[in-house]
């Protein structure tokens, strides 16, 4: 019996008991909440059930809590139920029904922990998008890892999602690109507002190599945009896909402007009035919607301001079919969360359709000083460098592991330890050392077993019911779009599997033979190894067999 299945039970439970006693049911809430006790000897699993209800039904938290544990203590899946405090229940399952778990992880396989909140939303994901002036830092980094593992994630939950990135193929930033690249083909140094480092000469180079005549063409800057900014972008795209990190849509900024998407966007918002005429500038009234100042679109020369291409994405988006457009995006883009919904509401759309994720800073340390530069970017540390020192799976592990809303320090030399106190190791070897003992058992000719009911030991508890929070794990990452919540219940399932380990043997010894807790047992790693499996699979890390 999962917590999910547990909350079922009891809120069932507590309508009839409120009905029998001619009681309002209406006044339960919705979803009742299951907690593991943070001390075992309480029991499998506490409620607070009474303490939510008793008042709004006029009668007292241990009344009730009384009547419900007598009543929940009749059911098959628990063995007994205590009222603890002003009203607390503490239940305990029966042994059978908290094995089932096991039989329900084995059942499902790589679907088990999948849910079904988010069926029928169309979600666009876009995430990355750096600009194509250089290759991937350490920010996009962090966002290509977790914006992949949102992405799993979400789809776990039911999800269509579409992952995309907004190629930023428009700007001044791509002018100052274009003339570093023909300074280096010049044998200049690059402009004082250019862009410098090795990639910079290569790409200068493979241009000239395909167009000789680039730097004597009478469109010189054309030739260098059009060979140089393609060849940025594949490098990042093969960067991105060599980081286990792909795209469903490249689209491109430019394309809002040639096709007329975004005059017919800033036409619209003045149709409508969201717009305004001021000092020469069109302005946006985002105030008016939330934001915390009125946005310049079309600015005094003319020239859209950028928020117009953002308008202009935002209707592309919707018009495309999407239900939610999720923008995950660098830490200084704080004032997009404001005008992104603002531009939707002038919009005449839901703003509850856009979300917008903000990722703060990652930094690197080695030998407890900070790593600052990059062999080939020579000024920032790449998304290459990262994984060159330490390898896919411990880079995506360690920007995945922790809360986008923090400023993240990645310590090169803990990620190459093969220890414990490397968390992408600690979670591996558990799947390694599971995937051995499945391995030993076959050498043995021991096969897994149904009696899931001899798993009685406190050690092999534990494991079912961590094994158990999996798909709640799942459903509340996805809610609250953390997939670290996904890294940090793997290492706890970890630190449980090592401890069930060290205490409950799996197979026989010598001549000893075989049982029906030994055959239950080998189901329990069975069950456990699929979930570390599907965990690491969410978060794009490899699940090895041998380490």
């Amino acid at each position: 019996m999962t917590p999910a299945a547990l909350a079922e039970l009891v809120r069932a439970t507590a309508v009839d008991v409120l009905s029998t006693r001619g009681l309002d049911p209406a006044a339960l809430p919705t979803a009742v909440t299951i907690e593991r006790p943070r001390n075992p000897e309480h029991g499998d699993y506490a409620t607070n059930l009474a303490l939510q209800t008793a008042k709004k039904v006029g009668v007292t938290s241990r009344d009730l809590a009384g009547w419900l544990a007598e009543a929940l203590t009749g059911t098959d899946a628990i063995s007994s139920v205590e009222v603890a405090g002003l009203g607390f229940l503490n239940l305990r399952l029966a042994a059978d029904a908290q094995g089932a778990i096991v039989r329900d992880v084995l059942k499902a396989g790589e679907a088990y922990g999948r849910g079904d909140q988010l069926a029928g939303t169309r979600i666009n994901l876009e995430f990355v998008s750096a600009n194509p002036t250089g290759p991937i830092h350490l920010g996009g980094t962090r966002w290509a890892a977790v914006g992949d593992a949102l992405g799993r994630i979400l789809t776990a939950n039911g999800g269509e999602v579409t992952r995309e990135y907004y190629f930023n193929d428009a700007g001044a930033q791509i002018d100052r690109f274009v003339r570093s690249l023909i300074a280096a083909a010049k044998g200049e140094p690059a402009p004082e507002d250019g862009y410098a480092g090795g990639y910079i000469s290569d790409i200068a180079a493979e241009v000239l190599r395909q167009e000789p005549s680039a730097l004597t063409s009478e469109d010189s800057h054309e030739v260098f945009r059009r060979i140089g900014v393609n060849l940025m972008f594949e490098e990042i795209k093969k960067d991105l896909h060599d980081f286990g990190t792909d795209f469903d849509v490249f689209f491109h900024e430019d394309s809002l402007h040639k096709s007329g998407a975004v005059t017919k966007a800033v036409e619209q918002l003045k149709g409508s009035g969201a717009l305004y005429f001021d000092n020469g500038a069109w302005w946006l009234r985002s105030t008016e919607f939330g934001d915390d100042k009125d946005r310049v679109v079309i600015k005094s020369d003319g020239d859209p301001a950028y928020i117009a291409g953002d308008i202009a994405y935002l209707v592309d988006k919707r018009s495309r079919g999407f239900d939610l457009c999720i923008y995950m995006l660098g830490a200084d883009h704080h004032g997009y969360i404001g005008r992104l919904k603002a531009a939707a509401s002038a919009l005449g759309d839901d703003p509850a359709s856009v979300e917008v994720l903000i990722g703060q800073m990652v930094n690197l340390v080695s030998e407890g000083k900070p790593v600052r530069m990059s062999k080939r970017a020579g000024t920032v540390i790449t998304m290459q460098d990262l994984v060159d020192a330490v390898g896919v799976d411990a880079a995506r592990y360690a920007m995945s592991r922790s809360s986008v809303d923090s400023s993240l320090d990645i310590d090169l030399d803990l990620l190459r330890k093969r220890s414990n106190d490397n968390p992408v190791f600690y979670v591996q070897y558990a799947h390694a050392r599971l995937s051995s003992v499945l391995r030993n058992a076959a050498d043995l000719g021991v096969t897994p077993g149904d009696a899931v009911e001899e798993l009685t030991h406190d050690r092999e508890g534990d494991l079912i019911r961590t094994i158990g929070e999996f798909p709640r794990v799942i459903a509340t990452a996805g809610e609250l779009r953390e997939p670290h919540r996904v890294a940090r219940y793997l290492e706890e399932l970890a630190g449980t599997y090592h401890r069930f380990h060290e205490a409950c043997r799996v197979l026989p010894r010598g001549d000893e033979e075989t049982t029906e807790l030994h055959r239950a047992r080998l189901s329990l790693c069975a069950a456990t190894r699929q979930v570390f499996a599907n965990g690491l699979a969410l978060l794009g890390v490899t699940a090895p067999e041998r380490m």
